[in-house]
């Protein structure tokens, strides 16, 4: 009867250790619930405060008078370059080719 005790005894301890990691899991996943909700409403407060200061700003350029910078123009794309007659003659004409020297076998 000893082989069967501790038999047993290995069972039930992988067993606890199985329902203490469980345990360990669930408390780090609600924690780390926790730090979501708070990114969440410290994100909500900045959007907020965000909001208000371009509000201000907006304010501030209508009593100044000053009106809103538009983006940036993007740079005109230039035309391609001419090609002259020769390299486009030359594109046209397929390359030649040498011959591939034999392999031995």
């Amino acid at each position: 009867m000893g082989a069967d005790t501790v038999i047993l005894g290995i069972i039930i301890g992988t067993l606890a250790a199985i329902v203490y990691s469980l345990r360990v899991l669930i408390l780090l996943e609600r924690r780390i619930a926790r730090m979501d909700l708070n990114i969440e409403t410290l994100t909500r407060r900045v959007l907020r405060e965000e909001l208000v200061i371009e509000r201000e700003e907006r304010l501030i350029e209508k009593k100044l008078g000053i009106g809103r910078k538009s983006a940036p123009k993007k740079a005109a794309k230039k035309a391609p370059a001419k090609r002259t007659v020769a390299k486009k003659a030359a594109k046209k004409a397929p390359a030649k080719r040498k011959a591939a020297p034999k392999r031995k076998r």
